[in-house]
């Protein structure tokens, strides 16, 4: 078992060619990119999602790979999931390398089903600094379940030695140059959406209020339905934004909520907020 930490960043319009112009500009070696088809498992009556946990065999051309992965939490400004990966001959689940994991004695490994799919190309850059090792990876293609899709646009940075506190930082300088939002919902959460299989809580018990407000949003993108619950959570951070000087942006994302999120998702103040509040949190320990 190892600890993935990274911060996901759902791009708007534009977004794929303005983030390869930004990697272009980071030097180092050109992003190879590789196309990845990922099936999703679990039983009729979810019992994997409601474990907040995800299982998929991923086919990198004739490479497999099944991975267990947990939701996890911000730690330091990042996301962190507990996360098991197993190299596998072909294309078929292996239930035996789910015996020693947490889901074992909750889930009927025997019931496991395919229940959707993402399908993307994957570009993959090393960014590299005095403080980390930052893997940028910039994800364009479908989710797919039955004969429903929606379209999947993502950059994550994944540490892979050093401070986490480098992740922040390449998140901060991409989002001056690319439209963007920070995003919580992860791939399987909206295979599971699209596939009617249930939607992400949009507010969860023992959150703080940084984290209930980057869900409330997140969960509000995917199916413009949680507006409540990010009103609420707006609230909650608002000493926050004020002491960390992001007061305009809290008072912008305010009377835009009042509008379609398509209108101002992408919009600088809201990624300066998030960005801002976690920086904050980082700071105050």
């Amino acid at each position: 078992m190892a600890e993935e930490l990274e911060i996901k960043l759902t791009l708007g319009n534009g977004g794929e060619q303005a983030v390869l112009d930004w990697l272009a500009g980071q030097g180092g070696a050109e992003p190879g990119r590789k196309h990845l088809v990922n099936r999703y498992y679990d039983t009729l009556d979810q019992a994997l999602n409601g474990e907040r946990a995800a299982l998929r065999v991923r086919q990198a051309d004739t490479h497999y790979i099944q991975t267990l992965k947990t939701q996890g939490h911000f730690v330091d400004g990042a996301h962190r999931r507990e996360e098991w990966e197993w190299p596998l001959p072909g294309p078929d689940l292996n239930l035996g390398l789910l015996a020693d994991t947490p889901v074992a004695e909750r889930v009927n490994l025997a019931a496991l089903a395919v229940v959707f799919e993402t399908n993307f190309d994957r570009r993959i850059q090393m960014l590299d600094s005095e403080q980390a090792s930052v893997e940028c990876a910039l994800d364009i293609g479908r989710i797919l379940a039955g004969d429903r899709h929606r379209p999947l646009a993502e950059v994550e940075f994944e540490l892979k030695s050093g401070s986490s506190s480098a992740l922040l930082a390449w998140a901060e300088r991409l989002a001056q140059r690319v439209p963007l939002f920070l995003n919580l919902v992860s791939k399987a959460e909206q295979g599971y959406w699209l596939a009617g299989l249930g939607t992400p809580n949009a507010e969860a018990v023992g959150d703080d209020s940084l984290t209930a407000f980057l869900r409330a949003l997140s969960v509000h993108w995917l199916t413009g339905e949680a507006g409540d619950a990010l009103t609420r959570s707006l609230a909650g951070i608002r000493q926050d934004a004020a002491e960390a000087g992001l007061e305009a942006e809290w008072r912008w994302l305010e009377g835009a909520l009042k509008q379609p999120a398509r209108e101002w998702l992408f919009e600088p103040g809201l990624i300066r907020l998030q960005l801002g509040l976690l920086a904050r949190q980082v700071a105050v320990g």
